[in-house]
Order: C-alpha cells, then structure tokens, then sequence
C-alpha cells in the first residue's frame, strides 16, 4: 500500500530544508527523504562566510544540522532515502524510494541539487575543503593574497579565474587545449589580466599537500610531455556542475544541462503541482542563499496550489 503525503520534498540542504521550514509552519505536513547525501553538498564544506545570520562563520555540516533541527522543529518529517523513480502523470504523483517504498503525494517539491564535475584525482578527496574546492564564490576569500588554479577552459573557468584574481597576487588557470570554450568576451578578459597565467594544452597530473592542505600541483604538458610543479594553497576545479535530475528525464522539462526548468518567477515546473528549487534548477549562482531563498519560493507555491486545488 502506497503511503498518502500532503507534501513530500525530494533532496535535503538548504533549499530543501527551508522548503521544509515553511511548508511545515504552513500546515502541509511535510516529509522530506533527504537523499543520497543529507544535506547536500555543503556537508563537504568546512567553512560558510556567505550565510547571513552567522557573523562569525560556521562549518558547513553544522549549518545543514541547524537548518534540519529548525524544519524538524515545526513538525517536518526527516526521513533517510533515496527517490530512485517517479511518475507524475497523474495525480496524486507516485515517488518510489530505494525501489521499495511507494508514496503517493499531492505536492512535490524538488530539492535534489546538482554535483560538482571532479577531475577524479586522488588528491580531490583527500584535501577537500583543505585547498580544493568546486566554487570560486564560496571559498575564494579564504585564498586572499595566495597563489591559486582554476581548472577549466568555459565561462565558469574564467568567470573563477578573473574573480580570484581580485583576491589572490597570482591565478593559474590549466587549459586542456589550445583554445578555451568560454566566450570571447570572457576569454579577452582572462588573457588581459596580468594576474592570470594560462598554461594550454595542460593537464593536472596531481595534486601536492601535506597534513595542512594543498601545497602545489603538477601538471603535464600534453603536447611534449614537459612536466612541472606549481606552489600554490588553492585548486578550483571548474569544469561543471550536473544537476541530479536523471530520474526526472521523460517527466519534468530540461534544459541542454538537464537542469529543470521553472516557470520565470517561480517554482513551478510544467506538471502542476511539482516544485522545483534550489541547484537543480539554478545553473548561475549556486549560492546556499539564493538555494535557501527558491526555497521559501517552492512552498509557497506549493501552499497555494494546494489550497486553489482544495487540497489543503
């Protein structure tokens, strides 16, 4: 027998929880199964500078366990799970977790996020959060004045690349190719900055560091072969994101990234009823604020279509 949900949140971290937060003072009796990684992606982060309300910073996995007490505190459902199928051609939709568990739900919202692309270098794992991140924005204050590299050759890259290089005296960016995919614009302002050295044809072989973090890389010209070492504290991997949107294909509108669209404005996807917030929806700014903020959005929306359905 299929479980009966009001309103079931798909993925956790700050967009789901706030969603939660809201849709839980709202009456909606939200559950939430927080997915494969709960709390998302900032649980991998040791520092937040960026979130307002915390003036003297806090670690990542701290704020999503403040962020999960606070939606728990208002009635919120938190269960662990993964939503491995959907079907939401009719109503109420259908949501399956970990193949088993089968839930009915009038409202859906979306919070499942997006995953940053790696290199799949050891190194990544090892020093995560002690010298190499996926987000130039999140952690390039902590790189004021030190000597960093931005992996990438589009506009992500070298948006990165010349953002770090108003914060730090020197920005390696590593260049698979001879040419970078970015757009012209970008690329002119990357290679007319004197802070930006562009090593082309160049792959990053490993990443150096000891106990404390990163110390430095090497990198391998892919044309000759030439190796050499770089001393550096930070490595920005910028190669993409890929929002978790794979159970979502045939249902939900996408765009060329498979992200989902949303009606401008708001939360809304193309099947009524089903909300979408946070990064797997937003391919710009991938900040936990603006995550929080499309949050809020999704159960808003959420409440209200609810109520002119006369289902809440």
């Amino acid at each position: 027998m299929a479980e009966k949900i009001k309103c079931l949140i798909i993925g956790s971290g700050p967009a789901g929880y706030t969603a939660a937060i809201y849709a839980s003072r709202a009456g909606l009796q939200p559950i939430m199964y927080q997915g494969g990684q709960p709390g998302g992606q900032l649980t991998t982060t040791t520092e937040v500078d960026n979130f307002p309300g915390y003036p003297k910073g806090v670690d990542g996995p701290t704020m999503m366990q403040d962020l999960e007490n606070q939606a728990k505190r208002f009635g919120t459902d938190v269960r662990f799970g993964l939503a491995t199928k959907v079907d939401f051609s009719s109503q109420p939709k259908k949501v399956w977790i970990d193949d088993q568990i089968e839930l009915e739900a009038d409202a859906v919202i979306i919070a499942t996020g997006a995953s940053a692309k790696w290199l799949g270098l050891e190194g990544e794992t090892t020093f995560n959060g002690l010298g190499v991140s996926a987000c130039a924005v999140c952690d390039g204050f902590f790189y004021r004045n030190q000597v960093v590299a931005v992996v990438g050759a589009g506009d992500t890259a070298a948006e990165e690349a010349s953002y770090l290089a108003n914060l730090c005296t020197e920005v390696h960016m590593i260049v698979r190719r001879n040419e970078m995919r970015a757009s012209l614009i970008m690329q002119e302002r990357v290679k007319n900055n004197p802070k930006i050295q562009i090593h082309w044809n160049s792959e990053t072989e490993e990443i150096l560091g000891d106990v404390n973090g990163v110390t430095g890389i090497r990198i391998k010209n892919r044309e000759n072969g030439a190796t050499e070492e770089i001393a550096l504290t930070g490595f920005f991997v910028a190669i993409g994101h890929q929002p978790n949107t794979s159970i979502f294909k045939d249902q939900l509108d996408m765009d060329a990234q498979e992200y989902l669209i949303t009606e401008k404005g708001s939360s809304r996807t193309n099947i009524p009823g089903v909300f979408a917030c946070g990064d797997v929806q937003d391919s710009i700014y991938r900040q936990a604020v603006t995550a929080a903020g499309s949050g809020c959005m999704a159960a808003l929306d959420a409440e209200r279509w609810l109520a002119a359905n006369h289902l809440h």
